[in-house]
This record gives structure tokens, sequence and C-alpha cells, in this order.
């Protein structure tokens, strides 16, 4: 008896059911690979140049603490007015060239932040006064051991539930700080074009992030692309209303900081980049979840067309459109929460805060990226929609005795 058989030509990782024809597959990697040659161009063209940046340091950013312990603290009167009282604390110093020695620090008792107490670990600062004295102050807690534990448990959990896949996520997660660390703020300071920059950067990011974290498939491709044409929405917009509304930039202490230390900056371009790369990891995400909608929805119901693949797929994108929208508000009103409650005290009314340049930037970012987000949906929806074509009606098996 001959028995019928049937070909399922699956292409990659794609689940069983979905089918891409190979004149859209070839389309997908000429795109990626057009992508990723403009994004080498754009790395070797704005490569930092080493050179190092200014020596100033009136902050104290390039100080060398060393480790130090809260032995003991009273409260009791200052040394430099008996009618204050002033915490004193009694500290030894536990690294470098002068540990064991023991030194006093006095904190006021009505100073802003916590009070040092007995067994702190903290970090002080040496320094040496004109007549050979040994100095010391206080320069930061210590929280290299607090924040060690925090990223354990933050690993433990992405792999414990991630799995593979979660371990890829981290292996993304330091490629994408290792791209800031090496490639994008070295060049900034070099005084490069901020936008330019940042987009070579969150490019580079995309492509690590994404095929470490989902492996080099056919949904990955397409979630990627997805993610440059919303990041494209994304960055003319920022552009357009960072001008319209005429922004400085400068409403950010560390900008002024960085403009007086005379680093090469374009502040405007500089508040572009930071909406352009703080979009990213949203961007990502939405795209991601939509392809993969799009992906088992073929899966489960192969005959349904490329119309109503999109249609229903889109239902599934407007309920994660809702959530994330509000998530990415969120998270930056959360962040501006002292501003605004400042500006709550001083009596301004919410249209006078709102025009403000330090808040209206935030409102901008939200709403821009926003935007982006919502783009991301159809257009993820679409190209993965297009990409995955119905299933063939199966001829009639046919048997012979």
């Amino acid at each position: 008896m001959a028995h019928a058989h049937h070909n399922h030509q699956a292409r990659g990782p794609l689940e069983p059911g979905a089918a891409t024809a190979p004149a859209i597959e070839r389309t997908l990697k000429i795109a990626v690979l057009v992508c990723a040659a403009i994004t080498i161009v754009g790395l070797v063209l704005l490569w930092p140049s080493g050179s190092s940046g200014s020596s100033a340091d009136p902050a104290l950013l390039a100080a060398d603490p060393v480790g130090a312990r809260v032995q003991s603290a009273a409260v009791g009167p200052c040394s430099y007015d008996d009618t204050s009282e002033c915490r004193t604390a009694t500290i030894s110093v536990t690294e470098g060239e002068t540990a064991g020695e023991v030194f006093t620090l006095e904190q006021a008792t009505g100073a802003a932040g916590r009070q040092m107490t007995a067994g702190d670990d903290i970090l002080v600062l040496i320094g040496e006064t004109v007549d050979g004295t040994i100095t010391y102050s206080f320069y930061e807690y210590e929280r290299s051991t607090s924040m060690l534990m925090l990223v354990m448990v933050f690993a433990a959990v992405i792999v414990l539930l991630g799995r593979w896949r979660g371990v890829g996520a981290l292996a993304g997660l330091a490629a994408s700080l290792a791209v800031l660390v090496v490639f994008l703020l070295p060049s900034l300071l070099d005084g490069n074009s901020a936008v330019l920059v940042a987009l070579v950067g969150s490019s580079v990011i995309a492509f690590i992030a994404l095929y470490l974290a989902h492996g080099f498939t056919t949904t990955t491709t397409v979630a990627l692309l997805s993610t440059f044409a919303a990041l494209v929405v994304t960055g003319i917009l920022s552009w357009l209303f960072i001008h319209a509304a005429h922004f400085t930039g400068y409403a950010d202490d560390s900008t002024q900081f960085l403009d007086a230390l005379g680093v090469p900056i374009d502040p405007r371009g500089l508040l572009l980049a930071g909406v352009v790369i703080g979009s990213l990891g949203v961007l990502d995400d939405v795209t991601v979840t939509q392809v993969s909608a799009v992906w088992e929805l073929r899966a489960a119901q192969p005959e349904l067309t490329t119309a109503e693949l999109y249609s229903s797929a889109l239902r599934i994108g407007r309920d994660h459109i809702s959530s994330t929208v509000n998530t990415l508000f969120l998270a930056y009103a959360g962040a501006s929460l002292p501003l605004l409650l400042l500006f709550s005290e001083a009596g301004q009314s919410i249209g006078g805060v709102a025009t403000r340049e330090i808040v209206a930037v935030e409102i901008v970012r939200s709403l821009v990226g926003s935007i982006g987000l919502v783009a991301a949906v159809p257009i993820s929806t679409w190209l993965a929609a297009q990409v995955l074509r119905p299933a063939r009606p199966r001829s009639p098996s046919v048997s012979t005795g």
C-alpha cells in the first residue's frame, strides 16, 4: 500500500503549519544585511578617538576613595559651635596605605539624609594639608555588596524562568552595557553628533540583544526590522517636537555641568539621543511579543488569510499597547516625582508646571515614546503577517491497493 506524503518545508525555527515564501526570506536577509552594513560604517566613522577629556574634576568624579567602617557614633555638642548638636562618628580606615588609622567625623543632627551609625561601611577621601597633616572626608556609603547581591538575584531569576533564553537575555544585556561604555559614551565625549551616535549605538544594541536573546530566527529578524522602523518614527517625532517646543537641552543639571567643563556636546542632540535610546528597550519588547503572537496565530490557524491574521494579531497588540503606554508614562512620572512635588508645594498650576522645560522634556519624552510604541504594533504585525503565508490546502490522500 502506498501512503500519501505531506511535505512540510519548515525554514529555520518556524512553527508547524507556518511557511514563508523564499522571495520574502531573501528580502528579509537583504534588509538585515543592509542595516548591518550601515551600522558597521557608522561604527567606523564614529568610533571614539580615545583622547582624554577635560582634566578638570570639581565634582571629584574621578576621586579614588578608600573603604572605612564606623566604629561608634554619639550625639553631642559640635566642635565648632557648642550651642549646636552634632553626631560624632569614630571611623577606622580599612583599605589603602593608611589602613588601621582612626579618625572622627562630625555630622549635624539636623542635616538631611541618613545619619551614620555604628557598623556602617563607608568610603572616604584622603587629603593632605600644606603642613603634611592627613585629613579624611566622607565620600559615599559603600553599596557594592548590596548591589552585587541584587544583580545575583536578578540573574538567578532570569535564568531560572528563562532557561537558555534567559542566559541569552543576560548576555544581550551585558553586550548592551558594553556598547554604552565602550562606544556610545566615549563617542559623545569626542564631540560626535549625538543623534548619529545614538542611532548607531541603538542599532548595535538591537542586533546583539535580539539575536542573543531570541536566536537567529525569522521571527527575530522580523522583530529587528520592525524595531528599526519604529525607532525611525520615534526619532523623527523627537526631532520635530524638541525643536518645536524650543528646548535648550539645559534642563538637566548634568548637561549644564558638562558644558561648564568644556565638553563639546550638543545639548539638544543629547536630549534627542536620550529619547531614542530610552525607547529602544520598550520597542524591542513590543515587536518581539507582537511577532511571536502572529507566529502562534498562524501555527494555530494556518488557513487564515493575511488580512485575517493581521486583524487577529492587531487585537492582541491593542491590549499590549494600553498596558505598555501606562507603564512608560508612570516610569517617567516616578523619576520626576520630587520635582513635581516641589512645583506643587510652590502652588503653581498644572499648565504652568507642564510648560516648564524641566517637566515638558519628560512629557515630550513620554508622549513621543508612547507614539513610537503604538506605531511598533501595526508595523511588526503587518510585516509578520506578510512574511507568513496561509497554508496551502492539502491534496486528498490517495491509496492504492
